[in-house]
């Protein structure tokens, strides 16, 4: 694969897991984070040359640093082929009339304001070139609502609406536009949103076993690496044990 990927969230998780099976295909990798150690420890890694990587340290909801990361890419990393949407996080399960305002600031800034800054500084150079593809991570709770999740889930609807919006209007070139949409995957995810409580965060995925970042990965470069004229617009996918947002199987024997 000789071709430039840019991950945005690539420090760890997800992000991390598209970067390795990219870079085990020999694709350049543009890696953005807002941890820069974590993406030069990532590096050391991957079994790949330090050259075949570019790290960006990045924070997506700063618009005039998204601005300035994609201007100031040196020219041999500028023709972006594909760019994967990875940045995202959840703050908490309050209810919506108890919701922290900074919470939900940070959800929208990240999840959806994140994406389209990354989108619209790339897109274009795409458009221009005649080739790329943008994958966006979305989440099973794009498309059902849990209790907990109101603006979370508002920000991952939200993605699904902006994939399927940019796919019809790039419609009569060759970009193509997919949104990955998992279920319960055992990442830093539930770390996050409950501010670093290993305890609650491990309940999460008791009693059954969760989708891994490798999975999401496998299923992200399955996108990738289509026909030219197929366009995968969007995979829901969940661990066995998981049938919705809701409905999850636990066993404890």
């Amino acid at each position: 694969m000789n071709q430039i990927v840019l991950i945005t969230g690539a420090s760890s998780g997800i992000g991390a897991a598209c970067a390795r099976v990219f870079a085990n295909n020999g694709a350049k990798l543009i890696l953005a984070a807002r941890r820069f150690e974590k993406l030069q420890q990532l590096v050391k890694s991957l079994s790949i040359n330090p050259s075949q990587a570019h790290l960006v340290e990045l924070d997506v909801r700063n618009r005039t640093a998204v601005e300035s990361a994609i201007a100031s890419l040196p020219p041999q990393w500028s023709s972006i082929d594909i760019l994967v949407n990875n940045a995202g996080l959840s703050r908490g399960l309050d209810k919506l009339h108890e919701g922290e305002f900074q919470d939900w600031e940070e959800m929208i800034d990240t999840n959806i304001k994140g994406l389209l800054y990354m989108t619209r500084y790339v897109v274009p150079g795409m458009i221009q070139r005649g080739r790329g593809h943008v994958i966006n991570i979305g989440s099973i709770a794009g498309h059902q609502t849990y209790p907990g999740g109101n603006v979370y889930c508002g920000t991952k609807a939200a993605v699904k609406s902006i994939s399927e919006g940019l796919k019809q209007d790039l419609l009569g070139t060759p970009i193509r536009v997919t949104s990955v949409d998992p279920g319960l995957v055992e990442t830093e995810f539930s770390e996050v949103r409950f501010r670093g409580d290993i305890e609650r965060s491990k309940k999460v995925y008791q009693g059954l076993t969760p989708l891994t970042p490798d999975d999401i990965a496998d299923v992200v470069y399955f996108c990738a690496t289509r026909p030219a004229h197929v366009n995968i617009n969007e995979v829901i996918l969940m661990p066995v044990d998981q049938a919705s947002a809701t409905l999850v199987n636990r066993n404890f024997n």
